[in-house]
């Protein structure tokens, strides 16, 4: 159950994450590359484009990086484990 609630958190960051770069990359691509702004293209491609695709890239490479955190169950404690008697 952690590692799917794990997975399902990776991958709404990474979405998110991954929109925000890829509006980035899309307004760097039409600074660099002087990209038409006639009749909104240039914010279309950007939306359309760059933002979806860096949404997918982003979701995946999240759940698959916090699902891979997950499964390390040595790596990573979401759970304390009850003191034992005698220890303070």
């Amino acid at each position: 159950m952690k590692i799917a609630l794990l997975s399902l958190l990776g991958l709404i960051l990474g979405a998110l994450g991954g929109a925000a770069l890829g509006i980035g990359a899309g307004v760097a691509w039409v600074e660099m590359f002087n990209t038409t702004n006639f009749e909104g293209y240039s914010g279309m491609l950007v939306f359309f484009t760059f933002m979806p695709l860096g949404a997918l890239i982003g979701a995946a490479a999240g759940a698959i990086v916090f699902g891979v955190m997950a499964a390390r169950d040595n790596r990573i404690t979401l759970e304390r484990e009850p003191p034992r008697p005698g220890d303070r």
